[in-house]
């Protein structure tokens, strides 16, 4: 059961939500019982969303990818539209579990979702930096590692307060593997 009740937004806010992310759901309906901290997780969201100089399709594997590891079926289910809207490839959500042995995901592939791992346990070593480099600028390393922390927090929030995953997606989307 959720441990906050979806809250109604001041015209403002509700006009920004809907400007970004059209009807808001259920994860803003709950944060929004703060209304100053949803303001700044929103434009916060919205930059790392909108404002990357990394491809969307990659940064979506990275998320479902930090879904996985969190067990967040509602990020899972949220993002899996998002992902297959940004061009990822069924067969690389299908191989996300096995990514390190599947042949169907390229260096940079690899690269990033070896950082999504890393942010994820709090152990980035050197190794995966030096991986990472190879492939991407310094404010790419920054913007993908923000990307893993982001949603890390995401599935956190999700968690702390049991949002219940919305209908739309429910039917949409299958179970986290």
């Amino acid at each position: 059961m959720q441990r906050v009740p979806a809250a109604s937004f001041d015209p403002a806010l509700q006009k920004r939500l809907e400007d970004l992310w059209g009807k808001p759901v259920n994860l803003y309906r709950a944060l929004g019982n703060h209304p100053a901290l949803t303001i700044a997780w929103t434009e916060f969201a919205n930059a790392i969303r909108h404002d990357s100089r990394t491809p969307r399709a990659l940064r979506e594997l990275m998320i479902l990818r930090t879904a996985q590891i969190a067990r967040s079926e509602y990020e899972w289910a949220h993002h899996l539209r998002m992902a297959r809207k940004a061009g990822v490839d069924e067969a690389k959500i299908a191989a996300l579990t096995s990514w390190r042995v599947s042949k169907i995901f390229d260096a940079k592939e690899r690269a990033a979702l070896a950082l999504t791992e890393g942010v994820m346990g709090c152990n980035v070593t050197d190794e995966i930096h030096a991986d990472v480099k190879k492939h991407f600028s310094d404010a790419e390393f920054v913007e993908l590692s923000l990307t893993v922390g982001f949603y890390a927090m995401v599935s956190r929030m999700l968690d702390a307060m049991r949002v219940t995953l919305d209908d739309d997606v429910r039917e949409y989307s299958p179970k986290l593997p």
